[in-house]
């Protein structure tokens, strides 16, 4: 290999393009088992965003949904949650209309709500069918049109093409995750009010379901869990009929079985390290319980979110895989699934085999190849530094990265900031090449987790209240600081980019800190009132 060329940072040619970013690259999300099929939503950049639903079967992958569908709900108008699979059979929600389809195989799609008499005011989210398949437990949002506020309310939507939706409950502001227990005979979900957010304060609740002249219908309350000061979040069943959930009760969004006589709590997966991630979207999973296989053996597998990545913890042992990003896990049996991405490879589906004593990893859906050599990929620095108040904050720091120039001597790059947006987010641990645009030439980036980011447990996360534009703002500007007086960049050549929150953050730097030479606000917030 010959020598890397002498060239000033920020002018290195790069393999990477605006284009290769997203050319043939797939967003995977939402994955589910369906027997031995494995399910999952695919958002394609090339199709101006569509989500289609693929199946792998039998070692074959197939899209199926139609050309035309374009497979999301706007619930809570961030989405997620909008299709699900029962025996075979598909039910998800079309962006055009909002409206619910089944789509039997090798049918065409039947039509299940319906038409609103305001375009998309009547929503549907978080699909749950019951056992038998004739209804779809729903979180219904319904929107009443001329600026009046819209309506959260769990319901049952019939399978039969009927049209007919029948409301469960309608007691608080906002519903999310229904979960019938694996009899459908209990039926558990979360609920919260203004002023607080799903990552705020939480309930948890838990009901008798019966039909009724065939509607499904409320029965006796069995439990009502949360203590006011607690989010609880990501609620479902094992298939032997226990209820779990994750909350934040002691610091970590740890896992819990509910004890359902009690309303108590006890530890099932627990450690300083986050399972659940903040409520923005539906349909998120990041653990799951194992049926008994044919050696009696069940596993309980969780997402452990560390400041490095996240790990897997399988019957309480750490498992070592290439995936530092684990979202969406799913079961059917003792078939386990999820969406993996690492350092090294985009987001892609993964079946893991349980054996005695090991755990095997299966791509049934890879990722796309690369449009940059390895060699100009690296894994980032996690790095904690000091900040205002006596406090600390957290980051991904990514140095320049090219095989072919290194940069002057006595030369130190430029430093791009990010700030992510919610701003309950979080740095992502995995493969972007929009970071790497930056990297491959010569410009170093670092991820900042300041305070309010989620994975460093909820005093951190909670930092942020009544401090917004300000303990964000002092993090991103202490973590350029940071690595300027390391000597890793030139603290006179320090740039600044965020979108929606992180926009806001942007904004409030440049209006009130001398620090940054220029900045990109996103889609940023910029009025918080």
């Amino acid at each position: 290999m010959p020598d890397a060329a002498l060239t000033p940072y920020g002018e290195w040619p790069s393999p990477v393009s605006a284009a290769s970013l997203v050319s043939g690259a797939v967003g995977i999300s939402e994955v589910q088992v369906d027997g031995a099929d494995v399910w999952w939503a695919e958002s394609r950049p090339d199709e101006a965003g569509r989500t289609a639903v693929m199946r792998w079967r039998d070692g074959e992958t197939q899209e199926i949904t139609p050309p035309d569908a374009y497979v999301r709900t706007l619930v809570h108008e961030y989405g997620g949650g909008a299709w699900t699979v029962h025996r075979g059979v598909l039910y998800y929600v079309d962006l055009t209309d909002q409206r619910v389809r089944r789509l039997e195989p090798g049918g065409a799609p039947l039509v299940l709500t319906p038409a609103p008499p305001v375009d998309r005011g009547l929503r549907y989210a978080d699909l749950r069918a019951t056992p038998d398949g004739a209804w779809l437990l729903v979180v219904h949002e319904i929107h009443p049109g001329a600026g009046g506020e819209a309506a959260n309310v769990l319901a049952a939507v019939a399978t039969d093409g009927s049209e007919r939706v029948e409301v469960l409950w309608s007691g608080a502001d906002f519903v999310m995750a229904p979960r019938l227990s694996p009899d459908g005979r209990r039926l558990s979900w979360i609920s919260w009010d203004h002023p607080n957010m799903p990552w705020d304060t939480t309930t948890l609740r838990v009901h008798e379901l019966a039909e009724v002249d065939g509607v499904p219908r409320l029965g006796a309350e069995l439990a009502v869990v949360g203590n006011g000061d607690e989010a609880l979040t990501e609620p479902d069943w094992s298939p032997d009929g226990r209820l779990l959930v994750c909350t934040d009760r002691h610091e970590w969004w740890n896992l819990y079985e509910v004890d359902l006589a009690s309303g108590d709590l006890e530890e099932v997966v627990t450690g300083p390290f986050e399972i659940a991630t903040p409520s923005w979207v539906f349909g998120m999973q990041r653990w799951t319980v194992t049926a008994a296989g044919d050696d009696g053996a069940r596993h309980t597998l969780a997402v452990a979110g560390l400041a490095t990545g996240d790990e897997l913890v399988v019957d309480g042992h750490t498992v070592a895989l290439v995936d530092t990003s684990i979202s969406s896990l799913a079961v059917d049996g003792d078939t386990v699934a999820f969406a993996g991405a690492g350092f090294g490879h985009e987001p892609e589906v993964v079946v893991l085999d349980l054996d005695a004593g090991s755990v095997r990893r299966r791509v049934v859906r890879p990722a796309r190849e690369l449009p940059v050599p390895t060699s100009f990929l690296a894994e980032p620095e996690a790095i904690t530094f000091p900040t205002t108040d006596g406090a600390v904050a957290h980051g991904l720091f990514h140095p320049p990265t090219n095989p072919d120039h290194v940069g002057p001597s006595g030369e130190r790059p430029p430093l791009l900031v990010l700030a992510h947006g919610g701003p309950t987010g979080a740095a992502r641990r995995q493969l972007q090449l929009g970071i790497t645009y930056w990297t491959s030439r010569g410009i170093a980036v670092v991820d900042v987790d300041y305070r309010g980011s989620t994975g460093y447990g909820r005093g951190y996360r909670r930092a942020l209240k009544g401090r917004w534009g300000v303990a964000d703002v002092d993090d991103c500007v202490a973590a350029a600081r940071y690595l300027a007086g390391r000597g890793d960049v030139d603290g006179d050549r320090l740039m600044i980019r965020g979108g929606s929150a992180g926009g806001f953050t942007v904004l409030a730097a440049l209006a009130f800190h001398d620090v940054f030479a220029v900045g990109a606000s996103r889609y940023g917030v910029a009025d918080l009132q």
